[in-house]
């Protein structure tokens, strides 16, 4: 197991997180090839603009039901329910990254539901990042929207982001740790679904 140390998110102070040492990799460790890389365990700039926005916007999330998809550690969902929603549900594919943002949630005095079928806010952080998930995320997100949420993603400039059915809210730049990005910061939006 990773170790992680309860930490101020970089760009969003006002939540903490358990997170690897800024010098750890995704690799770190000890990983099984039936064992996603802890994801969790980083806080990626997708998920930080997200949760930088909602708090500097709280009414974007204020009394609504929230999802947050491919939650990560949780920031993004920790953030809207600090920003007063009536609930929120953090779901991801690794049960372990659930896991986490349910530690994260209670380490920031928030609670996080485990499903939300009918969310009126659903947000994505670092979703776009390779070919194979891009169309069924891309997909979940235009079903969401189809229904009636507001669809808020936060992207970097990931190669597989589908920029054609959003619009630019605002952006951020955020710092990142160089050992996952190769960079300190990245330049990253927080776009709207059409």
């Amino acid at each position: 197991m990773l170790p992680t140390e309860l930490t101020p998110v970089p760009f969003v102070p006002e939540i903490s997180l358990y997170l690897a040492d800024r010098s750890a990799t995704l690799f770190s460790g000890d990983f099984h090839s039936d064992q996603p890389p802890p994801f969790w365990a980083f806080a990626w700039a997708g998920g930080q603009s997200l949760a930088r926005y909602l708090l500097d916007h709280p009414a974007e999330a204020a009394g609504k039901r929230v999802l947050d998809v491919a939650t990560g550690s949780g920031v993004a969902a920790i953030a809207a329910a600090r920003c007063g929603a009536l609930s929120v549900a953090a779901t991801d594919i690794d049960p372990a990254s659930v896991a986490a943002a349910q530690r994260n949630a209670r380490a920031n005095g928030v609670d996080l539901h485990d499903a939300e079928p009918s969310p009126e806010l659903v947000l994505a952080g670092d979703v776009f990042y390779s070919p194979s998930v891009a169309p069924q995320m891309t997909a979940d997100l235009r079903r969401a929207r189809k229904a009636g949420a507001t669809v808020l993603v936060g992207d970097p400039g990931r190669g597989y982001f589908p920029g054609r059915l959003f619009e630019l809210v605002t952006e951020y730049t955020v710092p990142v740790p160089a050992v996952l990005e190769e960079t300190e910061k990245l330049v990253t939006g927080v776009w709207r679904m059409k």
